[in-house]
């Protein structure tokens, strides 16, 4: 099968030499991608900036900011079996990109921000992506609630949903405990290596995606 899989964060420039991003690593989009790799699957890795090195087998497609992201992915979508939406994308970028460096001066600053485009809920429409949708909800609070209605939102098939404010896992973690929001209920997978719960999220994934084509 053909697999989608977007992975790290965004950088939304300011000026030349500063940005907005996040703190994610890119760690679990990329494990989910080599584990799907090592499942004998086409991947195509469409990734924000990270330190980690692109897994073997797996196509590769790097993309800057939101705007770069959204159009990767509008451009491959359409020929996706499977799309796990993994990417933790800006959710605003500034409304003008200074030419030249901003110099401090007054003791505050004003940043004007517009919405980035959402990839995951334009998946659907205006994509027309028809496959399995899997997205990611990194939450501090209410993590099912907030999941599911995400889940309903963007027209997903399953939220892998995890609680950033635990720490020890998620951002810059080698771990990651999450919970597998479907339609109709929720299954919570124990704290493991990123390696490991890659391998179970992708085995979860396929059983889903066959399971809607029986």
């Amino acid at each position: 099968m053909n697999i989608l899989v977007t992975a790290g964060p965004t950088r939304e420039p300011i000026d030349p030499v500063r940005f907005l991003s996040n703190r994610s690593s890119g760690k679990m989009g990329y494990e989910l991608a080599a584990a799907f790799a090592h499942a004998g699957h086409s991947v195509m890795l469409i990734s924000g900036p990270t330190a980690l090195d692109v897994p073997d087998g797996v196509d590769f497609l790097p993309a800057e900011t939101a705007a770069e992201m959204h159009e990767a992915v509008a451009r491959h979508i359409g020929r996706m079996d499977i799309a796990v939406f993994a990417a933790a994308v800006a959710d605003y970028t500034p409304a003008t990109i200074a030419p030249e460096k901003i110099k401090k001066s007054a003791a505050t600053f004003t940043l004007e921000l517009v919405k980035t485009p959402d990839i995951l809920g334009s998946a659907r429409t205006p994509f027309g992506f028809t496959g399995t949708l899997v997205g990611f909800a990194a939450e501090t609070e209410n993590l099912e609630a907030n999941a599911r209605d995400k889940l309903g939102r963007k027209g997903c098939d399953l939220i892998i949903a995890n609680d950033v404010s635990k720490p020890g896992i998620g951002f810059d973690s080698n771990q990651n405990e999450v919970s597998l929001v479907y339609p109709r209920h929720t299954e919570a997978l124990p704290l493991a290596s990123k390696h490991d719960l890659a391998h179970q999220l992708v085995q979860a994934i396929l059983e889903l995606h066959i399971s809607q084509r029986l």
